[in-house]
């Protein structure tokens, strides 16, 4: 029989259990006049160690809404599982998608349903609405969100953030004399953008890279005016003759 050390005895000893992790990642999206752009890079990992180099992070809700999660990537997705659950059911009983702005106050709700043992992930919902404006919605692990030109969350964030503050919202810039900066810029310049997002995060954080994502949202009668020269361009779209839904794959770095 082991006698107990009587130091361990005489003071309260305490256990931690911590049931979330990092998994590293990082996703982003930019709203257009008439489109929004959602990406997000594949590496899942945790600590220095990579657990998968194709891990999405983006996902179709439905022709018009896109979903991307970052942070603890179980929690991400159950959490897109209950979501199109969700949307699924409104679909059965409506006859029809449900809204961009309608998804947006659906994800904020189930959220803050769960706020004291919370999913423990950001999520960026971007898409078309109805009036045919791109809508990017970013919210925090427990439901508080807002409607904004674009925002960036995971590892990357304090690298991409500034990036898209100054390329989008055009921050620290001055506009040439007599002219102003534009509202919205085309789908090749956001493109470009978010590519050079990704690389430049690839470059400098190593939670980020192996694979990248970019899911397009199109209003309904839009053309494809900017996209005619992307290779590998695939169409998710469902439903005829109405809001069409893209995705283009690329390459990071692996090291």
């Amino acid at each position: 029989m082991t006698i107990p050390d009587m130091d361990s005895v005489a003071h309260p000893q305490e256990r931690r259990f911590n049931p979330y992790t990092e998994n590293g990642g990082t996703i982003l999206a930019i709203a257009g006049a008439d489109f929004s752009v959602i990406a997000g890079d594949t590496r899942q990992s945790e600590g220095y160690s990579i657990q998968t180099r194709y891990a999405p992070k983006v996902f179709r809700l439905t022709d018009r809404a896109v979903l991307a999660v970052n942070g603890f990537a179980a929690d991400g997705n159950m959490f897109v599982k209950k979501v199109k659950q969700r949307l699924e059911w409104y679909r059965h009983a409506h006859a029809k998608d449900m809204p961009l702005r309608a998804i947006a106050r659906l994800i904020q709700t189930m959220l803050y349903g769960r706020r004291f043992f919370p999913y423990y992930v950001y999520n960026i919902l971007g898409g078309v609405e109805e009036d045919g404006t791109g809508a990017v919605y970013s919210f925090d692990p427990v439901g508080s969100y807002e409607r904004e030109a674009c925002r960036a969350a995971g590892a990357a964030q304090s690298l991409v953030q500034p990036f898209l503050d100054n390329q989008i919202y055009f921050k620290n810039q001055q506009a040439a004399q007599g002219t102003s900066h534009p509202a919205h810029l085309p789908l090749e310049t956001v493109l470009s953008i978010v590519i050079d997002s990704f690389t430049s995060a690839t470059e400098r954080h190593i939670e980020v890279g192996d694979g990248l994502e970019i899911f397009i949202a199109l209003a309904k009668g839009r053309t494809l005016q900017g996209m005619e020269s992307i290779r590998g361009l695939q169409e998710l779209t469902v439903a005829e003759d109405g809001e069409r839904l893209f995705v283009m794959r690329r390459d990071l770095k692996k090291d």
